[in-house]
């Protein structure tokens, strides 16, 4: 049965009084119809927001077993293992995933999306490249014209009316704020993200509710690293280079807290001078005998999380769905 809002060849040759035999040819191999039965037929297919089915030709019979997930990084750790946790489970539902990494590019989402709809996926799990409230991607109206099931992950799309599996990002801030205060270190640096990306403000809301609280006096300054190694390095190193020296570094994921960390060697700095904390655990760093404190979260709950939303939209579409919050749990 057609999706509501999803357009078929036979919808199209009803509205143009044609057989689905000229309309596919149309569609397929334009050089064989005629100029003015091309233009109605790809008009009226404009109209009707077709969107070709790549998949019709040859896997017609798998098209429910197929879901996208579109991530902004496969760089990050963290994603990395929610993408583990969503693949291993798709598997054992008897679903086939199609990846995308969009590299933090707006264009190559869209494109991402575009591509999913012409395969008509069953639907789509999607972390966006930005959760600033102006970022108000065009293939929005796409997915809910198409009907489709979508559930959101990490990162919410200001306004977008679909489910989603989160992090309680302010109550993570708070617990590691929290535990950096319990140490006796009053004088913090954070390390954010993009200064309008909601999960960076909801954690920053957390940290300066903690300090908020403490009956001694506390020092917070912020810079910001766009989630990624490179720029925490940078923006931490522009800050020692200022001569200035926190108790703690706050890194608001794992990511940054390694950028934190090779600012500081290269400053001369070890973690004896400064004391590191990170939102996401920092892997493999306890091998070397020097496991950095966290608030972890689990991404297999996130992943498992992210399927059980999707599937019982897919199941049952009119059915309300509830957004899923994750919790964090202290890693000292």
């Amino acid at each position: 049965m057609t999706r509501p809002g999803k357009a078929t060849i036979t919808d199209i040759a009803k509205r143009v009084n044609m057989t689905t035999v000229t309309v596919s040819r149309a569609l397929n191999q334009p050089e064989k119809v005629k100029k003015q039965t091309l233009e109605l037929i790809l008009k009226v297919a404009r109209e009707l927001n077709y969107v070709p089915n790549a998949f019709a030709r040859n896997l017609k019979n798998r098209e429910s077993r197929l879901f996208g997930l579109v991530t902004a990084s496969l760089e990050n750790p963290f994603y990395g293992e929610v993408i583990k946790a969503i693949t291993r489970e798709a598997k054992k539902r008897d679903y086939t995933l199609m990846l995308f990494d969009t590299d933090g590019s707006a264009e190559l989402e869209a494109r991402a999306i575009d591509t999913l709809l012409s395969y008509q996926v069953a639907g789509v799990i999607l972390s966006a490249v930005s959760d600033d409230d102006q970022y108000q991607p065009d293939y929005l109206s796409k997915l809910q014209h198409a009907g489709l099931p979508v559930v959101q992950i990490d990162r919410r799309l200001a306004r977008a009316p679909f489910a989603g599996v989160y992090l309680d990002n302010e109550q993570s801030g708070y617990q590691g704020a929290r535990a950096l205060l319990a140490q006796g270190l009053r004088h913090l640096l954070v390390v954010a993200g993009p200064q309008r990306s909601n999960i960076s403000l909801s954690r920053l809301a957390g940290i300066r509710r903690a300090l908020e609280q403490w009956p001694e006096p506390t020092t917070l300054e912020v810079v910001h690293g766009d989630y990624n190694q490179a720029p925490a390095r940078d923006a931490v190193r522009a800050y020692l280079l200022g001569g200035k020296r926190p108790e703690a570094i706050f890194g608001l994921n794992a990511l940054m807290t390694l950028g934190a960390l090779q600012a500081m060697r290269e400053a001369g700095l070890s973690r004896s001078d400064i004391a590191l904390f990170s939102i996401d655990q920092v892997h493999y760093a306890d091998i070397y005998g020097d496991p950095i404190p966290c608030v972890s979260h689990s991404t297999a709950h996130l992943g498992i999380g992210a399927i059980d939303l999707l599937l019982r939209q897919i199941d049952d579409p009119s059915k309300a769905v509830e957004d899923l919050v994750v919790e964090g749990r202290l890693l000292l």
